[in-house]
């Protein structure tokens, strides 16, 4: 009996590049980064089909893995797992990679990706069409404002934002408390409600320190503050969740479905940021979605600095999401923080919208040669 989309080959693509600028968080032992390291996963089928997905070697929330480790494992463990297998059964192969490789959601999240692009290009249909059809073809989205040192200087990039129509503008905080307060009272000042401000600490601070910093925030009314403390202080998030007004936004802390129903039982958060490298892909984001919305966790759509290949993904994703969504920051990369693509033609982000590819699978097609400038040897 002959397979049904049969995988002849997985290949993992190895990449680094560069941002715009150096990018700061509080994000402890790694601060400031220059650029992103990507690993692109083709699945290619007998009758060659392409499928494509993308995860990251960022090195924190839930990943220590470089990228040389995240090659060698798709190299070395899950091409031989897949070679020969339908890439139709998306569900059994990514929990076969699971099974083999544990803790291995960022490997997961580019295979799994790949499979559902290949198969829905074989069916000749946009994603979305897979994921239960057509919500929403077009997404809002947000943007982050990396740490500066400069008040007047973190204004002037929130303008900029909001003249290309972002009005949620997520500032990063945690390394001087007397700082992040200047930031957000001239921030506030400047816009008025014009703009939904977040924070962003990346678990970059102390309860005490966070508990403080944020009742002095409070009169900014601020939307939400995203992962105040370490990701392992669950009892401070949810301490400091029942302290405060402001809602509070989990992204360290949320890894797996088993992480997101202990959040929602301390009560530790009322949103969670899922990540596509971080939480496994779309395969297991979906289900992480199902679980926030059945709590009554708000959803806020992320990424890792990533390519047009991953806002793709995200943008299927969101697109046949049937309940309602926060304004995320997916497709952080291409629009403000990269210097470059891998793609073809870029997706579409314009007046503070991602509007959904609508070709076949993803609906991205790679640029050849961007993949041989960006590419990298690593062993």
């Amino acid at each position: 009996m002959t397979t049904p989309l049969a995988i002849r080959a997985v290949e993992p693509i190895p990449m680094r590049l560069p941002f715009h600028r150096a990018f700061t968080m509080a994000a402890p032992h790694q601060p400031t980064r220059g650029e992103v390291e990507v690993l692109l996963v083709r699945v290619v089928t007998e009758d060659g089909l392409v499928g494509v997905g993308e995860t990251q070697a960022w090195r924190r929330q839930g990943s220590g893995e470089t990228l040389a480790g995240l090659h060698n494992v798709v190299r070395d463990h899950v091409a031989p797992a897949l070679v020969g297998r339908s890439a139709f059964d998306v569900a059994p192969l990514v929990a076969e990679v699971a099974a083999r490789l544990a803790g291995s959601l960022y490997v997961q999240a580019a295979v799994g990706d790949a499979l559902y692009d290949v198969a829905a290009r074989a069916l000749g249909v946009p994603l979305y069409r897979l994921l239960g059809g057509l919500v929403r073809d077009r997404v809002a989205v947000g943007l982050a404002i990396g740490i500066s040192g400069d008040p007047a200087r973190m204004v002037e990039a929130a303008k900029m934002s909001r003249e290309r129509g972002y009005r949620h503008i997520r500032v990063k905080i945690g390394i001087d408390p007397e700082q992040d307060l200047r930031v957000v009272e001239a921030l506030r000042n400047h816009f008025g409600a014009d703009v939904v401000l977040r924070a962003d600490a990346n678990g970059g601070m102390h309860y005490v320190d966070a508990l403080r910093l944020l009742a002095r925030l409070e009169p900014f009314d601020l939307d939400i503050v995203e992962q105040p403390v370490p990701d392992w202080d669950l009892d401070g998030m949810a301490a400091i969740a029942s302290a405060v007004r402001t809602p509070i936004s989990a992204d360290e802390s949320l890894t797996t479905d088993h992480s997101l129903i202990e959040l929602g039982r301390r009560r530790a958060a009322r949103v969670v940021q899922t990540k596509s490298g971080k939480n496994g892909g779309i395969h297991a984001i979906r289900r992480l979605w199902a679980i926030a919305d059945a709590l009554g966790i708000g959803i806020f759509p992320g990424n890792h600095p990533s390519t047009g290949v991953n806002v793709a993904a995200v943008a299927h994703l969101a697109a046949a999401w049937p309940g309602p969504l926060l304004v995320g920051d997916f497709q952080t990369g291409v629009e403000d923080m990269l210097a470059d693509d891998v793609l073809a033609e870029r997706v579409v982000v314009r007046d503070g919208y991602v509007h959904v590819p609508q070709g076949p699978g993803l609906g991205v097609e790679l640029d050849p040669d961007k993949l041989r400038r960006y590419r990298v040897d690593v062993g």
